[in-house]
């Protein structure tokens, strides 16, 4: 798998002509009081994607369009560009996902996002509920790109969707991309699972666990993700060092064995016992 290369030049302008930063687009504001009160709105609706983009919003980090610049003003950003220029459409092609061989990254994609009836231009859909615009420079590209691999990232390091699955997921991306905004959804979100929810589970130790391996494991927006979905995945795993979510998977063993249903943490325990003798 290719990395970033260093960049063609001091241009902030890519060799098609798309501009790093479109002259239009807004400069971001550091706005926390703002991402505390989506933050709120989203407690009340996990499934309500539109208030995540509104914390990042709310929460740019100041290393974002330096990584945005390294990566797209690069020789390898350049091939990444032409060869991938919309994630959703390689990713939703799951009759030529099909036919790449069993155990690999795309079939390990394809299962997962039927099984759980998504798909990558769903996402898209919720990032337009959000009613930002959009620019035709780097950053959107950039933007674009990070957003649709995160199904990818769940199929990669093992975690779920169910509640801790996606805090380590967040936690994983902020390894991957520091910013506050998937620190406060993955560290908040975490205690405020842990206060719902009266355990012996090790949440935050599996938390802790998935923000390491963000950090170990090679940027996933700079790579070939046509590449990434023909490798067998295990040895995908390998390469990207990622291991098994082991504190993870013990937070499951032990909310089942305390009668919790680890994909529904907030059901009575007497019917989730119930439904589980019958």
């Amino acid at each position: 798998m290719a990395s970033s290369a260093p960049a063609l030049s001091g241009s902030d302008t890519a060799r098609d002509g798309t501009p790093l930063r479109h002259p239009r687009r807004p400069k971001a504001r550091y706005r926390p009081l703002t991402a505390l009160k989506h933050f709120r709105e989203l407690l009340k609706d996990k499934e309500n994607t539109a208030e995540v983009f509104k914390i990042y919003d709310a929460l740019p980090s100041g290393k974002f369009i330096p990584r945005v610049r390294a990566l797209t003003l690069s020789q390898h950003g350049e091939a990444l560009r032409a060869s991938e220029p919309f994630l959703p459409t390689i990713l939703d092609d799951h009759t030529a996902l099909r036919r790449l061989p069993e155990g690999s990254v795309g079939h390990a994609y394809c299962d997962f996002m039927e099984r759980e009836g998504l798909s990558a231009a769903g996402l898209v859909e919720e990032f337009a509920k959000a009613g930002r615009p959009t620019y035709d420079d780097l950053i959107q590209w950039f933007g674009f790109r990070q957003r649709d691999t995160h199904d990818l990232m769940h199929v990669l390091t093992g975690y779920g969707r169910d509640a801790l699955g996606e805090q380590c997921v967040l936690l994983f991306t902020h390894g991957q991309s520091p910013s506050q905004g998937h620190l406060l959804l993955g560290y908040a979100g975490s205690l405020h699972l842990k206060k719902l929810v009266r355990s012996e589970a090790p949440v935050m130790k599996a938390v802790r666990q998935a923000h390491r391996t963000g950090k170990a494991c090679p940027p996933l927006v700079g790579l070939s993700v046509r590449e990434l979905l023909a490798k067998d995945l295990q040895q995908a795993r390998a390469e990207l060092n990622i291991p098994e979510p082991h504190w993870y998977r013990e937070c499951h063993r032990v909310w089942r064995e305390e009668g919790i249903d680890p994909y529904d943490l907030l059901a009575p325990r007497a019917d989730t016992e119930m439904a589980a003798a019958a």
